[in-house]
């Protein structure tokens, strides 16, 4: 299964890469695929690269899904080991 999680610009660099907050954590991305992406955009990171920018409302809700998730991992860890 493939992800893209979305980040925020924070700024831009030569040889289009960019810093990225992706819910908390800085990466640097290649903006190769998103020429056009500005800092302060949102993107979908895939593999180190932006491969599309997206609004600040898709962004937040992916962000709450992928929190969720976490969430749930967490839930069914916690099951395992206490059954165990």
């Amino acid at each position: 299964m493939c992800l893209a999680v979305p980040g925020k610009i924070l700024a831009l660099h030569e040889g289009a890469q960019a810093t990225v907050d992706m819910m908390g954590a800085t990466r640097n991305a290649s903006v190769r695929l998103t020429p056009d992406a500005t800092v302060g955009d949102y993107v979908l990171v895939h593999a180190g690269f932006a491969i599309e920018v997206i609004d600040a409302e898709q962004a937040r809700e992916t962000i709450e899904i992928l929190r969720d998730l976490e969430e749930l991992e967490a839930d069914e860890l916690s099951g395992a080991i206490a059954g165990a």
